[in-house]
């Protein structure tokens, strides 16, 4: 039988090493250069030069063909951080932490060589937990909706690479994200709501000042629980709708407290993203919003801002003086301009906050809920109480009321639901 002639594409060559099959074809457009790519491969085998001649052929005809480098995955990830122009502070460092576990895992690596397997191992190890991080801690199991967040990040990567021609296909397309156990919202009843208004607003503790001196031994020393919270203000604008970070990075010039129509403004958002505390402007162009304030709103923020006066002039009086250790006091009150500061006016980073919340909580023996369910609270009150569903959607800065009635409130309380079965028995 005659043998097959080669195409004219693939050449037969002896080398010193042995027979060796050369492919030299056109391999289409280059996206980057806009000129004609030509590839040149050796196989030891004239199958294997057919075959890899096929698969060039129509990765060409197809726009899919991808040219051999040794780019890595941390270029990748850098470069795609690099392009996102248009993101916020706190988004960015979102992004950087959750795009910074797979360089971690993989950064050294040819972005060409990964694959689906490697993206899978990685997230076992996540779940698992008891890996070592770059700064030699071991690991806590993560949990599936930051996993989740994390394979959404490396899916968006990987698939700039592939449009880009760097790779050949998003190895990441298909990689099963980790499944959610579900949970519900939680929120306060109506009367929890007035029990937790009822002892945060006593009187709280008053600020350290001169006469203060450290208690000694035999002293009474007061309980906490008999007093209100000195951050009541900041639960209460929790509890009126506002996000932990809206809380956090909102500033005294925004409130206007003293005209005849007060009123707050969401113009700035303070968040934790990767471990950091990060401020800019808020979540969506629909956050950024003006709301009137109730007069309850209005007595606790001016009360509120009495103590902070109050508090500086403390801090302020005892410059110059010795503590008890007959040290100089160096402390200065910070005048940072945050509605919620520390004793010394410095603004909280906001997993604090939710510490204190959950102190706060156990301190007067409330049901404990997250601080960001004191906002679905307010969302579902409004909308028991009949005020229409555009309007809460606009009062807690949602981009739809469908959003809204998804999120928020479409939830009533165990009291509710009894209200509605007692109602059929009417019928």
């Amino acid at each position: 039988m005659a043998r097959t002639q080669l195409p004219p594409q693939i050449r037969k060559r002896s080398l010193k090493t042995g027979i060796r099959y050369e492919v030299i074809t056109d391999a289409g457009i280059d996206p980057g250069t806009g000129q004609r790519r030509q590839v040149r491969r050796r196989f030891g085998t004239e199958r294997e030069a057919r075959d890899y001649l096929t698969t060039v052929t129509h990765q060409a005809a197809t726009g899919q063909f991808v040219a051999r480098h040794t780019v890595t995955v941390a270029e990748v990830v850098t470069d795609f951080i690099a392009a996102r122009h248009n993101l916020r502070a706190s988004s960015r460092a979102k992004l950087e932490y959750d795009l910074g576990v797979f360089t971690e895992f993989y950064g050294t690596k040819s972005v060409q060589t990964l694959t689906k397997a490697d993206i899978d191992r990685m997230v076992r190890t996540l779940i698992d937990g008891g890996s070592t991080t770059p700064k030699g801690r071991k690991r806590r199991p993560w949990s599936p909706g930051v996993v989740n967040k994390v394979i959404a990040a490396v899916s968006r990567v990987l698939e700039d690479a592939r449009r880009q021609g760097l790779v050949a296909r998003n190895v990441a397309e298909y990689v099963d994200p980790v499944a959610r156990s579900h949970k519900d919202m939680a929120s306060f009843t109506k009367a929890e709501v007035a029990q937790l208004r009822k002892v945060m607003d006593r009187d709280p503790l008053p600020p350290m000042g001169l006469n203060h001196r450290p208690h000694q031994k035999g002293d009474d020393k007061p309980d906490p629980a008999e007093y209100g919270d000195r951050l009541a203000h900041a639960w209460h604008l929790a509890l009126s709708g506002l996000r932990r970070g809206e809380i956090a990075g909102l500033r005294w010039s925004d409130v206007d407290l003293d005209s005849d129509d007060p009123a707050l403004f969401i113009r700035n958002n303070r968040v934790m993203a990767g471990g950091q505390t990060v401020e800019g402007d808020p979540k969506s162009p629909t956050s950024r919003r003006r709301l009137p304030l109730p007069s309850r709103l209005v007595t606790v923020l001016k009360a509120a801002r009495e103590r902070q006066a109050d508090e500086k002039a403390a801090i302020d009086g005892l410059a110059g003086t010795k503590d008890a250790r007959g040290y100089d006091r160096t402390t200065v009150y910070a005048d940072s301009g945050y509605v919620v500061v520390n004793e010394v006016g410095e603004p909280y980073d906001p997993a604090v906050l939710s510490r204190y919340w959950r102190d706060m909580l156990a301190r007067y023996g409330v049901r404990h809920i997250r601080l960001h369910d004191a906002r679905h609270t307010c969302a579902t009150q409004m909308h028991l109480d009949g005020v229409p569903i555009a309007v809460i959607s606009d009062w807690i800065g949602h981009t739809s009321a469908a959003f809204t009635m998804a999120t928020y409130a479409g939830h009533a309380s165990a009291d509710d639901l009894k209200g509605a079965a007692n109602a059929l028995d009417k019928l």
